[in-house]
């Protein structure tokens, strides 16, 4: 029953992800980006607040605290969250959800812009290499149907982003005495801040409602960013960050299966090799060098609401 549980849990939270930016491309058929990622975070910060409290718990105070909040609120949530919405305005959902999938690469070489002592193993150099010729194979920039695009680029740099992100939470989140949902929610209200502040750049456009795009933006605040985390925290409590990562490695195949049943984007061959070998890359990232068969839980030190974050979108 324990291990049903765990796998249910594992699927749940891999659709809730992985279906977000299927999600979000319904919702761009309504909305602007700033629009549609204003309401994410709102609805994603009411939910985590709100399980917060009914936790007994407390937003954190403090005012170091706070500021370290401010900075991952941009870079975790604020801008990579704009940046995917932005990109999907002319990336299909399948493809940013395999774009997302490189945020581990990025982690292993944000690690020592901040000071962070990773060991870089040979099978880390190795599975960075291979990451990024998956990449390289994605985009195809030698050919003319080729997906280099300034919307492809800003799914990257969102990617990019969130391992910059997960790197600084790391090392300045941790041990504050705050608990993650505590965090989370917090550094949700400030990013709601932050999407408040970027209204003037495409905030007041028109908005042309639609009942699927209020539906795909009500599940994308409160499902895919708000109870996710939560279901990824108890994950991480239950069964440890190990059942938590494999989340990462289903993400990018119900991305692109989402949009090619739902939305008939084309599954495109040379984008699924891609895929597998980005993937492969950052299998071989997290291999313990003694252990052959034993995969680490992350590739730096982090906190436990990153974990499997590594590719939430």
């Amino acid at each position: 029953m324990g291990e049903t549980k765990t796998l249910l849990r594992i699927g749940a939270l891999a659709l809730m992800w992985g279906s977000s930016f299927f999600w979000i491309k319904l919702g761009l058929g309504a909305f602007s980006p700033v629009q549609l990622v204003l309401a994410r975070v709102a609805l994603g910060a009411a939910v985590l607040i709100g399980l917060c409290y009914l936790g007994r718990d407390r937003l954190p105070s403090g005012r170091r605290i706070w500021g370290h909040l401010t900075v991952a609120a941009f870079f975790h949530n604020a801008l990579p969250f704009l940046l995917f919405a932005w990109g999907e305005l002319t990336v299909d959902s399948g493809i940013t959800g395999v774009l997302n999938s490189t945020t581990p690469l990025w982690v292993l070489l944000a690690a020592p812009m901040l000071g962070t002592r990773t060991k870089m193993t040979a099978l880390r150099v190795a599975g960075l290499v291979v990451g990024l010729a998956g990449i390289l194979l994605i985009f195809a920039p030698w050919e003319a149907s080729g997906l280099l695009s300034w919307g492809a680029l800003a799914c990257l740099a969102a990617a990019a982003s969130y391992g910059f992100a997960f790197v600084y939470e790391g090392k300045y989140l941790t041990g504050t005495g705050d608990s993650p949902l505590s965090l989370a929610g917090g550094q949700m209200l400030v990013a709601t801040g932050f999407l408040l502040l970027a209204m003037p750049m495409g905030g007041f456009s028109p908005v042309h409602l639609s009942t699927g795009a209020i539906v795909a933006v009500v599940i994308l605040g409160i499902g895919s960013t708000g109870i996710a985390f939560a279901l990824n925290y108890q994950l991480l409590a239950s069964e440890g960050a190990v059942a938590a990562s494999i989340v990462g490695y289903l993400l990018p195949v119900v991305s692109v299966l989402l949009g090619a049943v739902f939305l008939a984007e084309p599954l495109n061959f040379r984008v699924i090799a891609g895929m597998v070998v980005v993937l492969g890359g950052v299998a071989l990232t997290r291999l313990r060098p003694k252990e052959r068969g034993t995969f680490a839980a992350a590739p730096v030190v982090e906190r436990p609401m990153a974990i499997a974050g590594e590719t939430a979108p």
